[in-house]
């Protein structure tokens, strides 16, 4: 999953199908100063390539990343050169340091299978968040507004090369499966078909509250945000 020429061709889908990491770090940025108005240091939780964390790199002086597969964090690296980039797992990890900023974007937390999980993660959000700190995680769909059965389909091209994304997702047992196909085209490969499944989560919106609070952060949860599934803004209570 992601790795290898996935990896390669992960920006230019999304590029290609309107996703806009300028503006989603703006808006990201702009939640974590109204709560911590000094917060000059973040942490990208499932960094993915580095997009996100290369608009973030604009607007805090000291930025990382933490992503799971090594493909996609060497893109990262390339990306963002400044950054440390470190290879791990959201529900497992020690960086040896703090952030005043931690965030985890595109669903990503979705992955995670069950509230065990959830806990874990945001039990090493906190862990990594200086008091008085902003977590900001953007969930998967909430099982109410899953639509089973759901088809999306795109085709990007980016200079002589042409890829069609194909998805279908249905529920499955509180389990978003998502078949994706993809259908390659260029010059010199001529036409090619990859494939992959995801198991994405469904879990409620109280799952997560339940596993931000039980970490000690103060969580509120927004509507709309990025993909419209929502934010979850958390606060780690100020030493007093």
């Amino acid at each position: 999953m992601y790795d290898g020429e996935f990896a390669e061709i992960y920006d230019l889908v999304h590029a290609g199908r309107g996703k806009d990491y300028a503006r989603e770090a703006t808006s990201v940025a702009a939640l974590v100063r109204e709560r911590c108005p000094q917060a000059d240091s973040l942490l990208d939780v499932a960094c993915g390539t580095g997009a996100h964390l290369q608009e973030f790199a604009l607007k805090f002086t000291h930025v990382a990343g933490l992503e799971l597969i090594a493909d996609m964090a060497s893109i990262a690296t390339r990306r963002v050169p400044d950054a440390q980039i470190a290879v791990g797992d959201m529900r497992d990890f020690a960086l040896g340091r703090r952030f005043a900023a931690i965030t985890c974007m595109f669903s990503s937390i979705g992955h995670l299978a069950d509230q065990d999980e959830l806990d874990a993660a945001f039990a090493c959000f906190a862990a990594h968040t200086e008091p008085g700190g902003v977590c900001v995680v953007e969930p998967w769909w909430f099982p109410e507004a899953f639509l089973d059965g759901y088809v999306s389909a795109d085709v990007v091209r980016s200079g002589d090369r042409s890829i069609a994304r194909v998805s279908h997702s249905v529920e499955k047992e509180g389990v978003a499966v998502m078949d994706v196909h993809y259908v390659l085209a260029d010059p010199a490969g001529g036409v090619r078909h990859l494939a992959e499944q995801h198991h994405i989560t469904l879990h409620p919106r109280e799952a997560y509250e339940a596993a931000a609070e039980s970490a000690g952060y103060r969580v509120r949860y927004l509507e709309g945000g990025p993909s419209g599934r929502g934010l979850f803004v958390a606060t780690l209570p100020a030493v007093s």
